[in-house]
């Protein structure tokens, strides 16, 4: 039950914190003009998005560390012990790093709280995008990183924050643009270039910095099958494999389709609203994937 709950709060964490940093960047590249028009009807969505986002992401943390309190005293009662939670938050390495990363999801709350009520359409949006930034690129340092030294541990974080920043880009950013398709605007296709643009940049970031957290966490190729973590990463990379080629097929298939034929209603265009779904779909399960394995000793350390 505790391991269970523990999952589940990893999942709900890296899914919000990630969307939110992916459609905060979003706008960046998307509409790199403040006077296009379509950027007033992207705000009025994107604002109580954030702010869900923001939400969910300070309440999954939350969650994360009651369960981890529930974890080091071996009863479900530990989650709301004060003294468990002060043990977790002061004693360890990770508690540490989270009550500095309560602090931030607190902070965006109240940022993305104000933003969605005000009558301003264009508040600077830069602090956010920021502050979102942060706190998934600080979930670097309270996972499987902690146990590395010195210099390689630096690297380590570095590449695991360059890792989440990437995936965040691009889960978060196929949500913002799903509901830029949805509106079947002809504005809608250069967006789709930029996010594409966008895209290889997150897919060579993803690869790179993945390898380099290979090394550390599996070590050598006989250790690919060797291990339940290394099995499950395997399933992970299956899975990353399928929106790659979702992708592939959006840029080399359909959008030729679309440059020649951009009524929003033809086949290629459903087919690229079926493949940004089947996208997000992959990016849940991908997600499913990197919360078990946080649960799960490293292959290298069962070598």
């Amino acid at each position: 039950m505790i391991e269970a709950g523990l999952i589940g709060a990893r999942f709900l964490h890296y899914a919000a914190a990630m969307a939110l940093f992916g459609v905060s960047l979003f706008p960046t590249y998307a509409y790199p003009g403040r006077t296009n028009p379509k950027l007033v009807s992207l705000s009025s969505w994107l604002r109580p998005v954030q702010f869900g986002l923001a939400l969910a992401a300070i309440v999954s943390a939350a969650l994360w560390l009651a369960f981890v309190a529930a974890n080091m005293t071996g009863s479900l009662s530990g989650a709301v012990d004060p003294e468990a939670l002060k043990s977790v938050l002061s004693d360890t390495l990770f508690g540490q790093v989270w009550a500095a990363r309560l602090m931030l999801g607190i902070g965006i709350v109240g940022l993305t709280a104000f933003l969605f009520i005000s009558s301003k359409q264009h508040l600077p949006s830069g602090l956010n995008l920021v502050l979102s930034g942060a706190l998934l690129a600080t979930l670097a340092g309270t996972g499987h990183t902690m146990h590395s030294e010195g210099m390689l541990r630096g690297l380590h974080i570095a590449a695991d924050s360059v890792h989440l920043l990437a995936a965040g880009a691009w889960f978060g950013g196929l949500f913002a643009l799903a509901y830029v398709l949805a509106d079947r605007s002809p504005v809608a296709m250069a967006v789709l270039h930029r996010f594409s643009g966008m895209g290889y940049v997150a897919v060579a970031a993803l690869v790179g910095s993945g390898l380099i957290n290979s090394w550390y966490l599996v070590g050598s190729v006989s250790n690919l099958l060797a291990t339940p973590y290394s099995q499950l990463l395997l399933v992970k990379l299956g899975l990353f494999s399928g929106m790659l080629m979702l992708a592939a097929a959006n840029r080399f298939w359909l959008m030729p389709a679309l440059t020649r034929d951009p009524s929003p209603d033809n086949t290629a265009a459903q087919r690229l609203r079926r493949h940004v779904v089947g996208e997000q779909a992959l990016g849940v399960l991908i997600i499913t994937v990197v919360s078990l394995l946080g649960t799960l000793e490293p292959a290298i350390g069962q070598s």
